[in-house]
């Protein structure tokens, strides 16, 4: 082997990459040197993502599709095989969220939340899982939430989704373990993005999540993911603090069961309904 060969990129799908999370992931990891798919709905933010990445000297890819569709995840599967014949890394950043009375929740809305949330990523990593076992290399980078292990009011559907996420992540990394594939959960707290807006929309209202005044920024969070590509491991906290919110719900449940329901009222009757 001539070691002087230049190597060979990294293939890495980035899915909610349009914005937010994943446009900041895709930036960084397509500074690093990586090939970065851009997976999203909208053609437009994909293409001046693209566009902006390629300034920089990134090489980078678009993929539109809408990943609540099974349809669509199978052809997003076979399209990058067919184009690359394996993928490296695939990180499930796409989310959807809600804040708000779950007995004032839309089903359609809760569905969606669950497409997204579970079945897209439950489904994208079946695809790409055996062909990565195979080659004996490969990481799946779940981002997550702190609400996965710290349910709170107004999120319950949400919350409910990451912490399958958490379970299904870990159960993964063990069964992995020893392959030369990592399954890795990135738990961040609130981050600032349109996340919250989107979810505004599809609320009934226009309530805001009070966990939005403390929001960290996209860039931190791909940061955190930079460090878990060069250095893989089972979970990851941003800021790093947060690995001791597990533990308030155990200490301080008492707590949030008095403040949460008062809070989720206050919010209702200032601002009207709203989703994470």
């Amino acid at each position: 082997m001539d070691e002087n060969a230049p190597k060979e990129k990294k293939i890495v799908l980035v899915t909610g990459a349009s914005s937010g999370i994943g446009a900041a992931i895709a930036r960084l990891l397509a500074r690093e040197g990586m090939l970065v798919i851009l997976l999203a709905r909208r053609v437009d933010r994909l293409n001046l993502l693209a566009e902006e990445i390629r300034s920089i000297g990134g090489e980078v890819q678009i993929l539109p599709a809408d990943i609540s569709s099974e349809e669509e995840r199978i052809r997003v599967f076979e399209q990058v095989i067919t184009q690359h014949k394996h993928l490296d890394m695939l990180i499930n950043n796409a989310g959807m969220g809600y804040y708000g009375y779950a007995a004032e929740m839309p089903w359609q809305t809760a569905r969606n939340i669950l497409q997204v949330n579970i079945s897209a990523v439950v489904h994208l990593t079946l695809l790409f899982l055996p062909g990565m076992k195979h080659r004996g290399s490969g990481h799946i980078i779940n981002i997550g939430s702190i609400a996965g292990k710290l349910p709170n009011q107004g999120v319950g559907v949400y919350s409910g989704s990451k912490s399958f996420l958490d379970s299904f992540s870990t159960a993964l990394f063990r069964e992995m373990k020893g392959s030369g594939v990592c399954i890795s959960t990135l738990r961040p707290g609130s981050v600032t993005s349109e996340f919250y807006d989107i979810a505004q929309k599809i609320s009934r209202g226009g309530r805001r999540t009070p966990g939005e005044l403390f929001a960290i920024s996209p860039e931190r969070v791909a940061q955190a993911v930079s460090r878990l590509v060069r250095k893989p491991r089972r979970r990851v906290y941003v800021p790093r603090y947060l690995i001791l919110s597990p533990l308030l719900n155990i200490l301080f449940g008492w707590a949030l069961d008095w403040m949460g329901p008062v809070l989720l009222k206050k919010s209702a009757s200032s601002q009207g309904e709203e989703s994470l």
